[in-house]
């Protein structure tokens, strides 16, 4: 199939280029309007949830109570003094009022919780006048200048939640500009001396590039039919960015081999598809696969990212496997023009002696790799799960600035309570006597009541412990365990309910995710190698590896070692929708590099029948491959590793870490011991399923028939 396709694209190259030209300029023109059309709200909290309930009931019965923009006044005299209320008020009243919904301050409320300590700064929360998010973005730009223009002496900033999503976007988008302006020429760099020449270099970084392009035409396209997280901009362009150099590595790798061999052009292209190609199509379904299983999940941030990541995929595997041989065919012995070098330098040697001295001693080798990966994923037992809060944004940020300071100089979480919404009753006595129930729980310091309205009644919970706490998340339960009101219904809500929500919905949903994307995979292995056992090992060992990763993930993020070092702060918690999306990324592109691994090993276990001998081989032939996509993909990731987001520096730092560990220690060291260890049974499937990959595998026609299904001696 893949040979007859590689065939077809050499006929037919020119057009295929025409047509692969008119794409790219609709995506450079209409993809790259992506960043105005994806949302910036976050997508964490889980819909259906009861914290998901008390916000639709509250907004739907008191109206929005969303502090869409705070502006942090602090002055040299205090909140007291009448020039200080005087200023403030001016400011306020120079605003444009028709994109103003309301304007809540300390003289207008009375409210103590408007306050700082020191009395010398004061906030007043603004709620906007648009209908929908993109409304109260353009409201607030419109005026954002304006904010921050206050006499009498005092200074102003700026923050809240549209002030707070409008830095992200911009934060974003600059980190995007600076990562690939990084990482281009680095890649480059990388692949000149990897291939030795100019030409040959330049087409895996040409399909990195209609990765890019191909998958902010995706999210733009998605965008029309679902939420789409501002984020997934980031995560599918390194991820594209990075399989796509990774597949033109391997597909550009096979050809030049051919072609030295002395193969014609078309025939060439035809076996690079039948061998590089259809390990491109494994690896990126499998990819694919375990990026699904984020469709589970029930918070948008994961679902889009989902939606994004399959799309990325998508383009990746359909530029590599039409755009890339068409280029092929047309360049020709070409690809090896403007050499830097007469002949590449080869590691393959060592390679060969690396696999051959693991396997003399693979019982020692699996031994200490496994222990290896078990010490570095033990932190991870020590986790403390936590949302998202201002502190992901670099440090001296306006709106971090503000949320900083409401937290420390104000009365303790009155930005951040734990609302509980009464809904069924209008008995002020009751509530009244409910609200004092909530007061007495230990941990809380005080209840009050922020809106009612017929028989919804809105009250805040403040209390001691920072909200990303156990000690928090402890306290959702106990006010969700005090008696309602008579004939009343309470849904406690707030951002640390939220995440109390969010990790009972991601604990319930993470048995299925496991289902799918290892049953997925396990099928997918079996019908591109014909064993049973190869794809159990797979997964096993792809598991540790990760289990690795979010050890080294928890010491660094939430633990703070070399926070300093790379330039975040950490705060001692971990969102549980990050390694949820690291996973599923980490999972596919871990199998990406044992797709390849094991299919040139096939290649030489159906030759030779020595299991020992195709191990040896197949590493000899993709070892310095492998281990160059690696650095390639690092180096992708590493530079997303500079992003000012600290969740969006995490998923980058902790995949650099995972595919380096993955490159080394398991692909070079645990993967041949074990096969060594396992000898034929590598290979083997109980007779009905040889038969079935006999018939249906994914493999070309001519190959040799698959392993026998019974045991053979270890060779």
């Amino acid at each position: 199939m893949f040979e007859r396709w590689g065939r077809w694209i050499h006929r037919r190259r020119r057009w295929v280029l025409a047509v692969a030209g008119a794409a790219l300029v609709f995506a450079g023109v209409w993809g790259t309007g992506v960043f105005g059309a994806l949302t910036s709200s976050g997508g964490f909290d889980t819909p259906g949830s009861e914290s998901a309930k008390a916000v639709r009931i509250a907004e739907q019965d008191l109206g929005r109570d969303e502090a869409d923009v705070v502006v942090l006044y602090r002055g040299p005299a205090t909140v007291d003094d009448p020039s200080y209320r005087a200023s403030v008020e001016r400011a306020l009243a120079a605003l444009p009022q028709d994109k103003i919904a309301s304007t809540a301050t300390y003289w207008t409320t009375g409210a103590p919780q408007f306050v700082s300590e020191d009395r010398r700064s004061t906030y007043a929360v603004l709620r906007l006048a648009g209908a929908d998010e993109g409304a109260r973005s353009d409201d607030y730009k419109a005026m954002r200048d304006e904010l921050t223009e206050v006499g009498g002496g005092l200074t102003a900033a700026v923050g809240g939640s549209v002030g707070t999503e409008t830095a992200i976007n911009e934060q974003v988008s600059s980190d995007i500009g600076r990562a690939e302006g990084m990482a281009m020429p680095i890649l480059l760099v990388l692949l000149v001396l990897i291939f030795g020449g100019l030409v040959s270099a330049s087409l895996p970084m040409l399909i990195g590039g209609v990765a890019i392009l191909g998958s902010f035409t995706a999210l733009h396209a998605l965008s029309y039919v679902t939420d789409v997280s501002i984020f997934a901009v980031n995560i599918t362009t390194f991820l594209g960015l990075g399989l796509a150099i990774d597949y033109g590595l391997f597909m550009v790798s096979r050809f030049r081999e051919e072609i030295g061999h002395g193969a014609s052009v078309e025939d060439a292209v035809a076996a690079t598809m039948a061998t590089a190609g259809r390990t491109v199509a494994v690896s990126g379904v499998t990819v694919a696969v375990s990026l699904s299983g984020l469709l589970l999940f029930d918070q948008n941030f994961l679902v889009s990212m989902g939606y994004g990541g399959i799309a990325t995929v998508f383009v990746c595997m359909v530029a590599a496997l039409t755009v890339l041989p068409a280029l092929l065919a047309v360049l020709g012995p070409k690809v090896n023009a403007l050499s830097i070098r007469r002949r590449a330098r080869t590691s393959r040697g060592w390679w060969g002696r690396l696999a051959h001295s693991v396997m003399r001693r693979p019982v020692v080798y699996v031994v200490a790799t496994v222990a290896l990966l078990l010490a570095l994923g033990s932190p991870f037992l020590h986790i403390n799960w936590g949302g998202v809060d201002a502190r992901a944004m670099p440090e001296g940020a306006e709106a971090r600035v503000v949320a900083e300071a409401l937290e420390t100089q104000f009365p303790r979480n009155a930005t951040s309570p734990i609302e509980a919404v009464v809904t069924g009753t209008s008995d002020r006595a009751a509530i009244q006597a409910y609200g004092d129930d909530l007061a007495a729980v230990p941990g809380v310091t005080g209840a009050a009541v922020t809106g009612a309205e017929g028989t919804t009644t809105r009250i805040a919970v403040t209390y001691r412990a920072e909200p990303n706490s156990g000690a928090a998340r402890d306290l959702v339960q106990k006010v969700r365990d005090v008696q309602a009101p008579p004939g009343a219904h309470v849904h406690v809500g707030g951002m640390t309910a939220e995440v109390v929500d969010q990790l009972d919905s991601i604990g319930g949903t993470l048995p299925w995710l496991a289902l799918l994307v290892g049953g997925a995979t396990f099928i997918l292995l079996f019908l591109a190698f014909g064993s049973v056992v190869l794809p159990l090992k797979a997964i096993v060992v792809n598991m540790l590896s990760l289990s690795a990763t979010f050890g080294v993930v928890v010491l660094i993020f939430q633990d703070g070692h070399l926070s300093g070092l790379l330039n975040f702060t950490a705060t001692g918690a971990i969102d549980p929708a990050m390694p949820i999306l690291m996973l599923a990324m980490l999972f596919g592109i871990s199998m990406d590099y044992e797709v390849f691994l094991l299919s040139r090993v096939r290649e030489q276990y159906d030759l030779t029948g020595s299991n020992t001998a195709a191990v040896a081989a197949g590493m000899e032939r993709t070892g310095s491959i492998i281990t160059s996509a690696a650095l390639l993909f690092i180096v992708v990731i590493g530079a997303f590793a500079t992003s000012g987001i600290t969740f969006i520096k995490m998923t980058g730092v902790g995949m650099a870490i995972a595919i380096l560990m993955d490159a080394t220690i398991v692909r070079a060291l645990l993967v041949p011991a074990a096969m060594r260890l396992m000898g034929r049974a590598n290979w083997w499937a109980p007779g009905p399923l040889a038969r079935f990959y006999g018939k249906y595998g994914i493999r070309e026609g001519d190959s040799p028939a698959p392993a026998r299904s019974r045991l053979e001696p270890v060779r």
